[in-house]
């Protein structure tokens, strides 16, 4: 049995891994996949993958591409989700901020530094046309910190996948004043180079295990009530997830890296590009 750690969100996206998991169908190929939610996000992945507390990320795009550019030594397997990831814009539900305009120059509450609530802060500035280099961040960890920090003032708005604030939209803890949804596809499976050079048969069998999990995701009996049940939503938000989701077992095109790396040096986000062969491991 060989064992493999992977971490990931808690968050509906990443059902499919723990149905493989609890289903035994990584045991059955002598694969003992240790699963690791990580409610910080990407920025606290990049750090695992760096450090060897996993093999593999399911991680947000832009995220893991700037984290390789800056020396992380991984690369870019597949894409996982190749829908956009439509982050929500939120404020306090008692804030007197009404719209994106507003916010400029305000304080953003973000997980950690290199995370997608930042660079999707910056995203979110660009496409708004204000300056990157004001930005202003409150580093919160998690959802949790982003509730304290725009309850107290200490941030102003906090950028979060859209369907997992709804709770709290619902709750009026937040306000969602708009989206901001990712220009790439939002999600990817990123393993250590060292993983890939001693066991790439193991990583072809965890992928192709996968994929057939989530090209039948969506047909699996009540999948929408199992979701919403799991994850605190209300079944008609999980159902327009659904409906907007969209799994991949395709690689990270030549032509879709560019597109991120381009915005991300756009906004400064990287100071370098470098090669296709560099992030991406091509079959």
């Amino acid at each position: 049995m060989k064992t493999i750690k992977i971490a990931g969100v808690p968050e509906h996206f990443n059902l499919p891994w723990h149905l493989t998991i609890e289903n035994g169908d990584f045991e059955k190929e002598k694969i003992d996949l240790q699963w690791t939610e990580v409610p910080e996000g990407t920025g606290k992945m990049c750090q695992m993958l760096r450090d060897g507390e996993t093999d593999i990320a399911v991680i947000l795009t832009e995220g893991i591409v700037k984290d390789i550019i800056a020396g992380n030594p991984s690369k870019i397997v597949q894409i996982y989700v190749e829908s956009p990831l439509i982050w929500g814009i939120h404020v306090a539900a008692n804030s007197s901020y009404e719209t994106i305009a507003d916010l400029e120059n305000k304080k953003v509450a973000i997980s950690r530094l290199g995370s997608g609530s930042q660079l999707m802060a910056y995203v979110n500035a660009g496409n708004q046309g204000w300056k990157t280099d004001d930005l202003k961040f409150e580093i919160v960890n998690t959802i949790d910190g982003a509730v304290e920090a725009l309850t107290n003032g200490t941030a102003d708005y906090f950028m979060w996948e859209r369907f997992m604030t709804k709770p709290l939209v619902d709750k009026r803890i937040f306000r969602r004043v708009a989206n901001c949804p990712t220009p790439w596809p939002c999600f990817v499976i990123a393993v250590r180079d060292e993983i890939l050079e001693n066991d790439p048969e193991i990583i072809a069998k965890i992928l192709k295990i996968i994929n057939i999990k989530t090209s039948e995701f969506k047909i699996i009996p009540n999948i929408d009530k199992i979701l919403a049940s799991k994850y605190n939503q209300k079944v008609e938000d999980i159902q327009e997830w659904l409906s907007l989701t969209e799994w991949s077992k395709k690689p990270l095109t030549e032509k879709m890296l560019n597109n991120v790396q381009n915005q991300l040096f756009q906004l400064k986000i990287i100071d370098k590009k470098v090669t296709f062969d560099e992030i991406v491991k091509a079959d």
